[in-house]
């Protein structure tokens, strides 16, 4: 075993052991063994493990994507400081001050990538169980979890007449060839749009003008594109099976996203304004950072008030004439 194979030995075991335990359950409760939907609803529920257990990650990612976004007019100035300083001397107390800056509002550029970063073993585990499940019936073995009378029964499993473990560039058996060909397409298109619709709308909806202004933002700009684009091309290669796990998380993560950005979102961003709208239409006070916001401004309107009658009496008095002293007669 390769030093690569060694490493993801233990994810294998993982991803197949859940597998195999949504399969038992769906079949103990009358779904056939063998048939590709039970199989399909197994790598959901492997989907709905993985991305339930990740979700106090996900809520450090929404923190350090806040905390970047806040940062961003600090960063700026401190861009301006440094622009047009190539020594050495100015690079090193730059980025001094930037990862003080990260440090101060408890986040780094990384942090919005952690979620994807810690799938990834797990979905390459995924990868190797699925595309391997050929070769492991011919050899009469199993993989990971899966004995091989549960690989048999894989191999054999199709959806809309497309075998699980075949993909674009490797048809299955003959006679399947279309159906591979037409769901590895349908699939890959569902995966990279959800995937590009997730981050266009936190782009969108939930961040700050000062954060759209920023290049962080431009760097995100970058990715929008980039990443679906990589997932696509790296789609054609994919078992269906992965194609479902990865659309299925995909689909997980816009609906965890909707669900923040409407109830949770970024102060001052335009989901921050409509849920404000929406609380103010109901007859709702405001939330605390729009309450603080609404009592500044009305401290402020007072103030300006109360200067603006204290110059208007003070105009309005007369100057009382002085009476001269007259010299007595």
């Amino acid at each position: 075993m390769d030093f690569f194979g060694t490493i993801m030995f233990p994810f294998k075991w993982l991803v197949s052991i859940i597998m195999v335990g949504f399969h038992d359950g769906l079949s103990f409760i009358g779904l056939p063994a063998a048939n590709g939907w039970t199989w399909t609803l197994s790598i959901i529920g492997l989907v709905l493990v993985i991305r339930a257990a990740l979700i106090p990650v996900f809520v450090k990612q929404i923190k350090a994507q806040r905390g970047m976004q806040l940062l961003q007019p600090d960063l700026k100035k401190l861009q301006t400081k440094y622009k047009g300083k190539t020594d050495q001397l100015s690079r090193q107390a730059m980025a001094q001050e930037q990862m003080a800056l990260y440090k101060k509002h408890g986040t780094n550029p990384f942090s919005a990538c952690l979620p994807m970063l810690i799938q990834m073993p797990f979905f390459f585990a995924l990868f190797q169980v699925l595309s391997g499940i050929s070769t492991a019936k011919n050899a009469g073995e199993g993989i990971g979890a899966l004995s091989h009378e549960q690989v048999v029964q894989f191999d054999q499993s199709s959806i809309f007449g497309a075998p699980l473990s075949a993909s674009l560039l490797h048809g299955g058996v003959p006679g399947t060839e279309v159906a591979v060909w037409t769901l590895s397409i349908i699939m890959i298109l569902a995966m990279t749009a959800s995937q590009f619709i997730t981050q266009k709308q936190i782009m969108a909806k939930n961040m700050s003008e000062e954060a759209m202004a920023s290049p962080f933002m431009r760097q995100q700009k970058m990715m929008l594109y980039i990443l679906p684009l990589v997932f696509g091309i790296g789609g054609i290669n994919f078992p269906i099976g992965v194609l479902i796990y990865w659309t299925t998380t995909n689909l997980w993560t816009m609906g965890q996203q909707f669900f923040v950005i409407r109830r949770m979102p970024t102060p001052g961003s335009p989901a921050a304004k409509a849920l404000e709208e929406r609380r103010a239409a109901k007859g709702l006070p405001p939330l605390l950072g729009g309450k603080k916001n609404a009592n500044a401004a009305a401290d402020a309107a007072a103030e300006a008030e109360a200067a603006a009658a204290a110059a208007a009496e003070l105009r309005a008095q007369r100057v009382q004439p002085q009476r001269k002293n007259r010299k007595k007669k």
